[in-house]
């Protein structure tokens, strides 16, 4: 027998008995789901929206001046021949 279904037998025994109810089960699955969740959420070391977009405006600002000064550098080519 698998631990996972030891623990949901045991879980059923003790909702049988009255020892614990599915209210409790409910919260602790919660719990626990949401604590999971923080735990990846810390791994993958994620942003909050607010400096993804201000590090997106940087970006797009960072290309116009690129996109200028590669038509700056085509002009001055051109300019020459």
């Amino acid at each position: 027998m698998n631990s996972s279904k030891k623990i949901l037998e045991l879980i059923s025994s003790f909702v049988e008995k009255g020892i614990l109810s599915t209210d409790d089960i409910k919260k602790e699955l919660k719990t626990s789901l949401k604590f999971g969740k923080d735990d990846l959420v810390g791994k993958l070391n994620l942003v909050s929206r607010e400096e993804f977009n201000i590090l997106k405006k940087i970006v797009q600002k960072q290309e116009k001046e690129i996109k200028i000064i590669l038509k700056k550098k085509k002009f001055k080519k051109a300019k020459k021949s």
